[in-house]
C-alpha cells in the first residue's frame, strides 16, 4: 500500500481530444507542474466536468492503515475544485468484508452514489462492485484490484504491487553489492497482493544469477506496528549476522526494519515502502538505503474525479473494468528531496491518459 503530495496546478489552454468513439474535453496543463485539485474546472489536463453537484463520493479503505490518510485532504480538495455535492472519508475499525460491504450500504442509504473502494478481499470484492453497480452508483477499485482476471467496478486505479516490490528488491540488490542473503518482510500471506509482491522479489532475486538468495520471506507483520517491531526485533536476534539485506513490501514492516537497524548497528542494507517521516529521516542519515514510495494522493484525486463524470453521465469507460497502475518511484538519497515532483507528473499523465483514452466523454 501507499503520501502527502498536492495536487494538478491551473492550466492554460483548452483543447478537444477526438477518437473513433468520442470526444473529451480537457485543459491540458504541463505534466511537470505541481499538481493542484483533481479537476478540469481548476485546470489539470483532464476531462472537464460539467456539473458534479449531483455527486457524492465516498472513499473506502479496507481498514484504518496509514497509506490511506492522504486520501482524506485529496478528496476534500477535489470536492473543492470539482464542486462536489460532497466527499466523505470513512473506515471500518476491523478488516473485515462484511463489516465493509455494511459500511458501503450506509453510506448508500445516506446519499453516497460514487465509491473508490479499498477492498479488504480481494477475492470476494468483486461481489460488493456488482451490488454497486446494479444500483446505479459509480464505483472504483482504489489501490487494490479485485483477485483474478475480472473487474467489476469501472476501473481499477493501483499500485501495480508486483512491479514496485520488484523495484524495492533491485534496489536493495544494488545496495548489497550483488551479493549476500536477503530478507523479504511483508503483509498478509492470504493476501492476493502479498503473492504479487513475493513474485516481484523473487524475480529480482533470480536476475542475479544465484548471487543473492532469499534467506526468509516473513508474512503477516503489517497488522500494527508493534507486531512489526517484534517481528523485526526477533529476526535480527536470531539471523541479523547471516543478513546483508532486507525489503520490505509493507508499511508497518518497513518502519520497524529502519528502526531496528539503525538502533542495533546492524549491517544489513534496508529498502524499503512508502515515504514516512522515518522512513525519509533514515534515507538521509544513511540507515536507509531507499524506499519506493507510492501514490495514494493521486489515487484519490484521479478516483474522485474520475466517478464524477461517470456518475454524471457525461462519460463512460471505453473499457469497464480498466485496471491502471497508478505509479511507484525509487527514492535514495540523492533524490529524496525532490522525488515528489516525480509522482506529481505521473498523476498529470495518468488524468491525460483517462481523457485521450480511457474516457468516451459526450
Amino acid at each position: 500500500m501507499t503520501l502527502r503530495s498536492s495536487v494538478l496546478s491551473a492550466a492554460v489552454t483548452l483543447v478537444l481530444l477526438s477518437t473513433a468513439s468520442a470526444a473529451c474535453t480537457i485543459k491540458n496543463s504541463g505534466e511537470t507542474g505541481p499538481a493542484d485539485a483533481a479537476s478540469a474546472k481548476a485546470g489539470g489536463g483532464s476531462a472537464e466536468l460539467a456539473d458534479g453537484s449531483g455527486t457524492r463520493v465516498a472513499l473506502v479503505p479496507g481498514g484504518a492503515h496509514p497509506y490511506f490518510q492522504p486520501w482524506k485532504k485529496a478528496g476534500a480538495d477535489a470536492e473543492k475544485a470539482l464542486g462536489l455535492g460532497d466527499v466523505t472519508f470513512d473506515e471500518t475499525s476491523e478488516w473485515d468484508q462484511q463489516k465493509q460491504n455494511n459500511l458501503v450500504s450506509t453510506l448508500a442509504a445516506r446519499g453516497y452514489n460514487a465509491f473508490g473502494v479499498f477492498g479488504v478481499s480481494p477475492t470476494d470484492i468483486n461481489t460488493t462492485f456488482a451490488d454497486l453497480k446494479s444500483q446505479g452508483f459509480a464505483v472504483a477499485s482504489l489501490a487494490s484490484c479485485p483477485a483474478g482476471d475480472r473487474n467489476e467496478a469501472d476501473f481499477c486505479l493501483s499500485t501495480d504491487v508486483e512491479l514496485a516490490a520488484y523495484k524495492a528488491a533491485r534496489a536493495a540488490v544494488d545496495a548489497m553489492g550483488g551479493k549476500g542473503a536477503l530478507v523479504h518482510l511483508t503483509g498478509n500471506n492470504v493476501d492476493a497482493n502479498t503473492r504479487l509482491r513475493m513474485r516481484g522479489v523473487e524475480k529480482a532475486v533470480r536476475e542475479t544469477g544465484g548471487k543473492v538468495t532469499v534467506l526468509q520471506t516473513i508474512t503477516d507483520i503489517d497488522k500494527d506496528l508493534q507486531t512489526a517491531q517484534k517481528a523485526v526485533s526477533d529476526l535480527l536476534a536470531a539471523k541479523g549476522a547471516q543478513i546483508q539485506g532486507i525489503v520490505s513490501t509493507a508499511y508497518n514492516p518497513a518502519v520497524a526494519a529502519a528502526e531496528a537497524v539503525r538502533e542495533s548497528g546492524a549491517k544489513a542494507k534496508v529498502v524499503a515502502i512508502d515515504d514516512d517521516a522515518k522512513i525519509l529521516g533514515s534515507i538521509r542519515n544513511g540507515s536507509v538505503s531507499a524506499t519506493v514510495v507510492q501514490n495514494p494522493v493521486g489515487q484519490a484525486e484521479i478516483g474522485a474525479w474520475a466517478l464524477a463524470l461517470l456518475q454524471s453521465g457525461q462519460c463512460t469507460m471505453t473499457k469497464p473494468g480498466r485496471i491502471v497502475d497508478s505509479g511507484s518511484f525509487v527514492v535514495t538519497r540523492a533524490n529524496v528531496d525532490d522525488y515528489d515532483s516525480a509522482r506529481q507528473a505521473r498523476t498529470a499523465r495518468l488524468k491525460k491518459q483517462f481523457a485521450d483514452e480511457y474516457l468516451s466523454c459526450g
